[in-house]
């Protein structure tokens, strides 16, 4: 039986390669959407303090600097709140790309595989017809030693 070789085998080595650098760019963007949305969460951690430490400003003697610090504190949180959410949105639009380009990827990997298995599928019917041929052929020389005989 002879051994299948896939024409496009190398095509198909490259689509694999694709795919896995294409799954280490998604997790990599992935990893930094997590570090950003981190980040914004331990703003908001941090706001809350701010924010408890003002009612306690509030509630005890009244330190008019210390209030004041409180509230630039607070505006500055804010300020820095913002622009974390900003970085949220950049970090999940790359994720969004990085998952598009992985599925694209991906079913472009998923055709290159069909079609090898609609070659082999081919080359398995080939190789059967040969076979059977082989077979034919050497049933009717059998039978044709036979009836030489009688």
């Amino acid at each position: 039986m002879a051994k299948f070789r896939y024409r496009m085998q190398s095509i198909l080595d490259i689509k694999l390669k694709m795919e896995t650098q294409a799954k280490q760019e998604f997790a990599m963007t992935k990893l930094a959407l997590d570090e950003e949305e981190q980040k914004l969460e331990a703003l908001y951690l941090r706001k809350r303090e701010y924010e408890a430490q003002a009612a306690k400003l509030l509630q005890g003697g009244l330190c008019v600097q210390d209030i004041r610090d409180n509230k630039t504190a607070l505006l500055r949180m804010d300020e820095y709140i913002k622009e974390q959410k900003v970085r949220v949105q950049i970090a999940q639009a790359a994720v969004e790309r990085a998952r598009q380009k992985l599925q694209q990827v991906m079913q472009e990997r998923k055709t290159q595989e069909t079609l090898r298995e609609k070659a082999f599928e081919e080359f398995m019917q080939e190789e059967n017809r040969k076979e059977s041929k082989e077979i034919d052929e050497l049933t009717s020389y059998t039978y044709g030693q036979k009836a030489g005989e009688a």
